[in-house]
């Protein structure tokens, strides 16, 4: 079997004609009939059906198209990378990630990328909207992963969801309120502001009660999860926390999870990059990177 069988079995599935395959393909119709009567010959089964308006995909057929078009890919995404690679010594790409992104999907991600591009320089910066935009807007982001604002990141940007993160509420160890099973109780405790007003860390997006008229105190604003960790195991406040977050370092700084039996909303981590810059080829695989460890995440 040849790369150009893989490139008849895609172009006949795509025409469904013998005769527009072969014009698209510059052979004369002959050759092509005789290419996949070689191609059917190799796996013993016919690939395709002939019919009075032309040919399709038979069922064994479009298993080996479903197969020809990975190879197909993976073979011309290797072409294009040997080309970058000869004309492009060096290369940087500057990322911004939010603290989930870089606790769950960058380490697996940069691992991926780094064994196919170890020549290409990495800049990580931890940042969140609206930050993170308009550090996209005006260049000086190539990518960011994180939450997006509830109306959205604006049409000159691309946006890709990656994974749903889940949210949990903490507090110190001995927090008067740590056995907390509704979040009617916790209306009238202290508060800590995760991030930019109206996130996934502000505690004013949770419902209290059913008429949504009582409001939580906000007592302590954190733009940094570095912060909120140094400060959280003194004070008698509670905060929103990613569940992926808290995992690595809740119980070490002696953090506790209330066991709150309400729902809780759930945050999208998105790839977003500009509309109108297409990025570049090392972005782009970095991105392919992250995109992968996201979907092997939800798999395990």
């Amino acid at each position: 079997m040849r790369l150009q069988h893989f490139h008849l079995l895609l172009t006949l599935a795509r025409t469904g004609s013998l005769r527009a395959s072969a014009q698209i393909l510059s052979v004369s119709q002959p050759a092509l009939t005789k290419a996949l009567r070689q191609l059917e010959e190799e796996f013993g089964t016919a690939l395709v059906v002939r019919t009075p308006k032309g040919v399709r995909l038979a069922p064994a057929g479009e298993l080996l198209a479903a197969r020809a078009a990975t190879v197909v890919r993976e073979i011309e995404r290797a072409r294009e990378e040997v080309a970058w690679h000869l004309r492009h010594a060096e290369a940087q790409v500057t990322i911004g990630v939010s603290p989930v992104a870089a606790i769950l999907l960058a380490p697996g991600a940069v691992a991926r990328f780094g064994t196919r591009w170890p020549q290409v320089r990495l800049r990580m910066r931890d940042t969140l909207y609206p930050r993170a935009l308009e550090q996209l807007r005006t260049g000086e982001l190539d990518l960011a992963l994180g939450p997006l604002p509830g109306e959205g990141a604006g049409r000159d940007l691309l946006v890709q969801p990656l994974f749903e993160s889940q949210a949990l509420l903490a507090a110190r160890r001995g927090h008067p309120l740590a056995r907390a099973k509704k979040l009617a109780q916790l209306v009238d405790a202290g508060w800590v502001l995760t991030g930019p007003a109206g996130g996934p860390g502000d505690p004013r997006n949770l419902s209290f009660d059913a008429t949504g008229e009582r409001t939580p105190q906000v007592r302590l604003e954190c733009e940094s999860f570095a912060t909120l960790l140094a400060l959280m195991p003194s004070l008698d406040v509670i905060g929103i926390m990613p569940r992926g977050f808290f995992d690595r370092y809740g119980p070490a700084m002696d953090l506790v999870e209330l066991p709150i039996t309400d729902v809780l909303p759930n945050t999208t981590i998105h790839a977003v990059y500009r509309a109108d810059a297409p990025l570049t080829l090392p972005a782009q695989r970095l991105l392919d990177a992250f995109i992968a460890e996201a979907r092997a995440q939800r798999k395990g």
